[in-house]
């Protein structure tokens, strides 16, 4: 089920663009003293200003300036927002039980910000193209990828599983803030040839403090570019805080640049396609590049690899919990009359036999080619890179001489 951008293509033109929504501002002045204690309020402030249209307990709330992007949202798309959103979180979970056990290399989860993925990939035209980070799950999904075509680079058996051409999703990208520069090139060749499509570029609030985010938002502005910049401010880099990053809200940092920013609820998946829509019509009428900050939560590790007991703790988290995108749509849902329980339950059953299926998909694929590592390093190989990889080959001989695998 997908929920389509309403907007009509129209030629392109370049007026300028309305501005984006409110938020405080946090000061930079005083001393040492005095900035800590302007940090500390900073963390506390849990709910900020930004564009909500459904409340964690599921109530329905009007907003002037974004209600009529959804106006003509019917109980079936709402439906289907729904389950998009289950069946995600069912593969993420399904692919993070497979790294466990030791069916993927790693795996970065989406746990949390499913609303953000599901909101915006469904604002999205066929024509648009997106450029992901490596956890834009929820997205590929909207873009027609098979989710077991996502797992072959995380097994390490090939560098993506799909053609980025087929639904204009381009491949993961593991270099943090690259694909920003690669989708404002894009979009400017998409300018040049005169489409009305638009371009959509995903990074994390980490991804934010990278040259090339700031770099690409030079030039977008400066060239008009038809491109939205989709921040998942899901409050760690890894393990610094967005404070750490960032004296002003991040959606403010456009400003600078000369282009709108607006700050969303990204535990909303209603609010987050009504901005998503909003900042794609945008482009595609010519008025240059939005920055979106889905405000919202990473509830897992960062990785597979990471252990965020280490940095943070379990009162962050439950407060987060109760804020979870599908519980609060879950109950308007219910309360709308909108979804009775033989929908859940066909869902239901419908998560779990995907849940098989992407099991069965990935223990089908062939085991990774553990000296591929040393292939490639050097052009005309390397005597460091040899006896790099003499060792690597004792020591995986050692296991076969201890009976093991």
């Amino acid at each position: 089920m997908t929920v389509e951008s309403s907007a009509a293509r129209k030629p392109r033109r370049t007026a300028a663009g309305k501005a984006g929504t409110t938020g405080g501002k946090t000061g930079t002045t005083g001393t040492k003293r005095t900035t800590r204690t302007t940090r500390s309020t900073a963390k506390k402030s849990t709910d900020p200003d930004l564009v909500q249209l459904l409340t964690p307990e599921g109530k329905r709330v009007e907003h002037a300036e974004y209600d009529a992007y959804v106006a003509g949202i019917t109980p079936e798309e709402l439906r289907g927002l729904y389950r998009d959103m289950v069946l995600t979180r069912r593969f993420d979970a399904e692919a993070t039980a497979l790294q466990r056990q030791g069916e993927l290399g790693l795996w970065a989860s989406l746990l949390g910000q499913e609303a953000a993925q599901i909101g915006s990939g469904r604002a999205t035209r066929p024509d648009d193209y997106v450029f992901p980070t490596y956890r834009e799950h929820g997205v590929a999904w909207c873009r027609g990828v098979d989710p077991t075509n996502l797992l072959g680079m995380f097994r390490g058996v090939n560098n993506g599983g799909w053609d980025p051409n087929g639904n204009n999703f381009h491949l993961y990208t593991i270099v943090i803030g690259s694909q920003a520069l690669h989708a404002t090139g894009y979009a400017m060749g998409i300018a040049k040839d005169g489409a009305d499509s638009a371009v959509i570029a995903y990074f994390g609030d980490g991804a934010s403090s990278q040259g090339d985010v700031a770099e690409s938002f030079t030039f977008s502005a400066v060239y008009n570019a038809p491109v939205v910049f989709f921040c998942q401010n899901n409050q760690w880099a890894i393990s610094e805080p967005t404070e750490k990053q960032t004296r002003v809200p991040l959606y403010q940092r456009a400003q600078g640049y000369g282009f709108p920013g607006v700050r969303v609820d990204g535990n909303d998946v209603l609010a987050c396609l009504a901005v998503t829509k909003w900042a794609l019509e945008r482009a595609r009428n010519g008025e240059g590049p939005t920055l979106v900050e889905a405000y919202t939560y990473r509830m897992g590790a960062h990785t597979t690899s990471d252990d965020p007991t280490r940095y943070r703790g379990d009162e962050e988290r439950l407060a987060w919990e109760a804020k979870d995108p599908i519980l609060r749509l879950h109950r308007y849902l219910e309360a709308s009359n909108h979804a009775d329980e033989g929908f859940f339950a066909e869902l239901e059953a419908e998560s779990e036999a995907l849940g098989k299926r992407v099991r069965e998909a990935v223990r089908a694929m062939p085991d990774p080619d553990r000296f591929a590592l040393f292939e490639n390093v050097y052009a005309d190989g390397h005597a460091l890179v040899d006896e790099e990889r003499a060792q690597f080959a004792a020591y995986q001989a050692s296991f076969a001489d201890e009976g093991g695998h």
